[in-house]
């Protein structure tokens, strides 16, 4: 059987799957706090036809060797932890994290904890923080479940995730309580999840999840702002023209597998 056949098969099972990364990404371009992938491809392994013939001074040159290409695989599907635009909602639990840390929620109220770029978060009847499913927005200090008391009945959030109350008299108090926020050394190896959240990996850090409080120019977990949303960071033009790229390679690929086709046809003509 003819390489080339099996070269075809796996670019187009390749671009397959850049055509899926694509489409999810473009599905997700309203995400918030969507992180946009890409993927990278890299060959197999060639075939050596021959070998390598080192020169020899005086008397031949070196040779180099006949090597035939296998195909290609995908080397890896990368996600992309850039920014995303600002959207301003003027929403007072609406947070956008300007800089590279993550909110951190729980479903158990810290147990089982992951990370997320969405900031949006409302209370519940409880009073306290969650996001839109249902999870607990977890607090700088202890990494506990954040909630407000009874008596507090309008809010300001600072930059550095401190939860400010306002009376009835205007005057400004601070709670105590401040969003948490937290770093990890390789965004790129947590784990999707699905519902906008990251689960934590030994290839992301090597340390246990630590919360802390947000505005730490050091660790660069950047600060928080109220009001606003982090939306999707997925250029719509770079992904169509990324998905013509694909479509073309994927054709050019499929035209590989018919040209192959038909020089095994003549082949079995030749005994007629």
């Amino acid at each position: 059987m003819l390489r080339s056949m099996y070269s075809g098969v796996s670019g187009m099972r390749g671009f397959q799957t850049k055509l899926d990364v694509i489409g999810n990404n473009i599905a997700n371009v309203n995400t918030v706090g969507f992180k946009a992938g890409r993927v990278m491809f890299k060959d197999i392994l060639s075939q050596s036809m021959s070998g390598v013939t080192a020169p020899e001074e005086g008397a031949r040159g070196g040779v180099n060797a006949k090597q035939v290409g296998l195909g290609v695989t995908v080397a890896s599907i990368d996600t992309i932890h850039t920014a995303g635009s600002a959207m301003t909602t003027s929403v007072a639990t609406d947070l956008r994290i300007d800089g590279d840390g993550f909110f951190v929620v729980s479903p158990d109220g810290g147990d089982t904890q992951y990370l997320t770029r969405a900031g949006n978060f409302t209370l519940d009847a409880a009073r306290q923080l969650v996001n839109a499913d249902g999870m607990f927005v977890m607090s700088a200090e202890g990494g506990g479940p954040i909630t407000l008391e009874e008596g507090v009945t309008a809010f300001s959030i600072s930059q550095t995730g401190e939860i400010i109350s306002i009376g009835q008299d205007g005057v400004a108090t601070p709670t105590g309580i401040s969003i948490g926020v937290a770093m990890v050394v390789n965004p790129g190896g947590l784990e999707k999840v699905g519902g906008n959240l990251y689960r934590l990996t030994p290839n992301a850090d090597t340390e246990e999840l630590v919360v802390g409080l947000a505005g730490d120019a050091e660790a660069g977990s950047g600060t928080i702002i109220s009001g606003q949303l982090e939306m999707s960071n997925v250029d719509l033009t770079g992904e169509f023209t990324e998905m013509i790229v694909a479509q073309r390679g994927f054709q050019s690929n499929s035209r590989i597998i018919t040209t192959s086709d038909e020089i095994l046809q003549e082949i079995v003509n030749l005994k007629r």
